[in-house]
């Protein structure tokens, strides 16, 4: 009798596939800048709650960015870690940038305590958010803003004496509205202790994934970027943003905003006229500033210059 003997397991398959998993996020990783920060790392204590404080005219990115990574983070046991969530003033309906409706899952009255706070740039915010922002950084392991939330951050005092960044087109503004803030220009994040601020917009996505990379460490956080198809490295080089540290000089032939320092076009721009100098605006909004306290932003540019 004839006994067939048992075909051999192909393992061959099985392994190319997992180095071909491997392999991109190995190069990610090794990628990163040789000159990047020292990472101060977190005790992780799963569900890790994040807390999105929003409002009418959040900008979107500010805040899907940094949930969008959070909520795509995998541990190698395949757990999810953060548990996200919103919450606003009030449990009802806000506009968000480009009309985006959301209503927020907790008011500031019910909200549970996050151990990340995240604060993208929006409206005026109220004297509840800001308590609430107070109160709870005592225990965040980090309270972030992204964007202008800086300024939501700025006027709870918590910034007072500390480092912090915001959007380029707002470090003028910045600066004069909070003077015992130390602003940084060309970061892409700044960190103190548990309080971090983020560039604009995209600057949340990095700063998001730094703060993963702070709980579970560069691979994880590596790996969640690849999935996500992010290819933006500022998450491990805190300074990446250089290209915003240059201070722009107004022309005549090349007018820039004196509020914000961005590009205007003198044919359609608002305008005023200040000790016989025409000055041109991004928009109402800016010039409106500017007529406050034009003598404010002509010294700041003259220092700038």
């Amino acid at each position: 009798m004839i006994v067939a003997m048992k075909a051999r397991p192909n393992l061959k398959q099985p392994i190319l596939t997992m180095l071909a998993l491997l392999i991109p996020v190995a190069i990610f990783i090794a990628a990163a800048p040789t000159n990047s920060p020292n990472i101060n790392s977190l005790k992780p204590a799963s569900p890790i709650p994040v807390a999105f404080v929003i409002s009418e005219g959040a900008v979107v990115i500010d805040f899907c960015g940094p949930w969008e990574v959070f909520r795509d983070v995998m541990l190698p046991s395949g757990d999810h870690p953060f548990r996200l969530y919103t919450v606003s003033d009030k449990i009802a309906p806000i506009t968000a940038g480009g009309g985006l409706k959301i209503v927020p899952d907790y008011a500031f009255a019910n909200a549970p305590a996050p151990t990340v706070i995240v604060i993208p740039a929006q409206s005026e915010p109220s004297n509840a958010m800001l308590d609430w922002i107070r109160q709870l950084t005592k225990k965040t392991d980090v309270t972030m803003s992204v964007c202008t939330g800086a300024f939501v951050l700025a006027k709870t005092g918590l910034l007072d004496g500390k480092s912090a960044t915001t959007f380029h087109g707002a470090f003028g503004p910045f600066a004069m509205k909070f003077p015992k803030i130390d602003l940084k220009r060309g970061a892409r994040f700044v960190e103190n202790g548990n309080l971090a601020t983020a560039g604009g917009l995209s600057s949340g996505i990095d700063l998001a994934l730094h703060v993963v990379e702070r709980y579970y460490g560069r691979e994880v956080a590596a790996k969640t970027a690849y999935n996500m198809e992010y290819q933006g490295q500022g998450w491990m080089d805190a300074n990446s943003n250089q290209t915003y540290a240059v201070v722009p000089v107004s022309t005549a032939e090349h007018p820039v905003c004196p509020v914000c320092g961005m590009d205007v076009d003198p044919k359609t721009s608002p305008k005023s006229v200040f000790k016989g100098v025409t000055y041109y605006f991004c928009s109402d909004d800016d010039k409106e500033t500017f007529d406050t306290a034009p003598e404010k932003f002509v010294t700041a540019n003259d220092k700038k210059s």
